[in-house]
């Protein structure tokens, strides 16, 4: 009886213990699977890009449309307020947009808001473009992609003669520029041309605003068929768009969104985070932190902590660089210098090896970025400061290595050379005397009495060759 009554006990804790796990895996099934969409799908998602598009916005962009899509929801509106940003991140956007199963609207807003440069691009790969009163667009001119400026000849405008027709009929403008700048601007010409032809949008315009930086105002870009609304807010965004056929997905579709309830999806901990890493200055930060934690940690084996902090901090900087447009003959020349500058450390050149050094750092960290967009150059001010501070910690290091090369030596047999001691018993050439608090055997080749000082000259094994002590040391 009582066996029989411990295993039903065992078969009755058997199946809570599945039931359990059942429930547990139904709860986490619930978890992942997106919400449903209130009211069938009857809501905007509205994401926010506010300033410089890099790799941080380009990441929101691509996870917001992600989400609205997985949800059902019926639009996005995409509010725009940028000056431009990174090319690269620019076009993981518009494909983000393009491939967008759920209608795109991008909207510069609020008023004073402007779509400069690499916003220009996205509201004419959006679904629908919209402006709000009091905004602008336009100046998307590709600057220094491709090199830094000031390496070509410049033209003046009026000494230059239209080289023909291209094969959309528009007479280019003349390029000003070096061939490097005519290669970057012709393919913006031909990607902006070919966003709006994607979207029924004004061609020439586009070609304009790339090559002479046009711009215009919200009124203006619809007169141009550049956009297709002016809308005061996101309400009346959706009541104007309400009814409009647009393609998506090589489909038309046809927007049912009056009074559609918006909810903002705001930038979370990751867009924060891959913002703050993303920053050149911040990177370069890490990259120096982690190098000279590794050095200390190869100097000092089992501290750990500059290890251990020092290989994150690495990782993270060359996890930063990686999506940013990095020239590798500026990060080369960046890790040559770490590399010169810890050298003079170990074998102190008189300042060679540290001065070369700096030089190849600061170099190296003016030209790592390639981009010609300002929020992501490398601060001047930040790499002399990190040179300045990398140059006095090597020749402080210099300067106590050298010290202690030349001090006297605390440790061992050699320590003994030059040691006082006294005399306890001699007899003829040997004796003992006491130094360094201990008794020695000692030899010398002058005759000596107990009492006497001496001074240790050699250490024979565990015999002490001693002279005796010059008077005016013996005090």
């Amino acid at each position: 009886m009582t066996s029989h009554g411990t295993i039903s006990r065992r078969g009755a804790v058997g199946r809570g213990l599945v039931h359990l796990c059942l429930l547990v895996l139904a709860l986490g099934l619930a978890a992942a699977s997106p919400p449903p969409a209130a009211d069938g799908g009857r809501r905007a998602v509205l994401l926010q890009v506010d300033g410089v598009i890099g790799p941080a916005s380009a990441d929101y962009v691509r996870r917001g449309l992600a989400e609205a899509a997985a949800s059902g929801a019926a639009i996005v509106v995409l509010q725009m307020d940028t000056p431009g940003g990174l090319d690269a991140s620019m076009r993981d956007i518009i494909r983000a947009i393009i491939a967008s199963p759920t209608p795109v609207a991008s909207y510069v807003a609020p008023g004073g808001a402007r779509a400069a440069s690499a916003g220009t691009y996205i509201l004419y790969a959006s679904h629908v473009a919209a402006m709000a009163p009091g905004t602008n667009l336009g100046a998307a001119t590709p600057v220094q992609i491709g090199g830094p400026p000031g390496l070509a000849p410049q033209e003046p405008p009026d000494k230059a003669a239209p080289a023909g027709k291209d094969e959309a009929g528009a007479a280019p403008a003349p390029q000003r520029g070096g061939a490097m700048e005519a290669k970057a601007t012709n393919d913006a010409v031909a990607y902006i041309r070919a966003l709006a032809r994607l979207r029924g949008r004004n061609a020439d315009w586009g070609e304009e605003a790339v090559r002479e930086a046009a711009s215009l105002d919200a009124r203006a870009a619809l007169e141009a068929n550049v956009i297709d609304l002016v809308a005061v807010d996101a309400d009346d965004l959706l009541a104007q768009v309400d009814g409009r056929t647009v393609d998506v997905a090589g489909e038309p579709r046809t927007l049912r969104t009056r009074g559609l309830a918006v909810e903002v999806a705001p930038p979370d901990w990751r867009h924060g985070l891959l913002a703050a890493i993303t920053n050149p200055n911040v990177a370069l930060i890490l990259m120096m932190i982690g190098v000279y934690g590794l050095i200390f940690e190869f100097m000092n084996p089992g501290t750990l902590y500059p290890g251990v902090i020092g290989a994150i901090c690495l990782l993270v900087g060359f996890y930063a660089l990686a999506v940013l447009p990095v020239n590798y003959a500026g990060l080369a020349l960046i890790l040559l210098g770490v590399a010169l500058m810890a050298a003079e450390a170990f074998a102190p050149s008189f300042g060679a090896l540290g001065l070369g050094g700096a030089a190849a750092f600061v170099l190296g960290g003016l030209i790592l970025i390639d981009t010609d967009t300002a929020e992501f150059e490398v601060s001047l001010a930040l790499l002399a400061g990190m040179a300045v501070v990398s140059l006095a910690f090597i020749l402080l290091a210099a300067r106590l290595a050298l010290g202690a090369h030349r001090r006297r030596v605390a440790t061992g047999r050699e320590e003994m050379i030059g040691e006082s001691g006294k005399v306890q018993d001699w007899n003829g050439a040997g004796g003992h005397v006491f130094a360094h608090g201990e008794r020695w055997r000692a030899v010398s080749s002058g005759p000596l009495a107990p009492g006497d000082r001496v001074r240790v000259q050699a250490v024979e094994g565990l015999t002490l060759v001693v002279a005796p002590e010059p008077p005016d040391d013996s005090r």
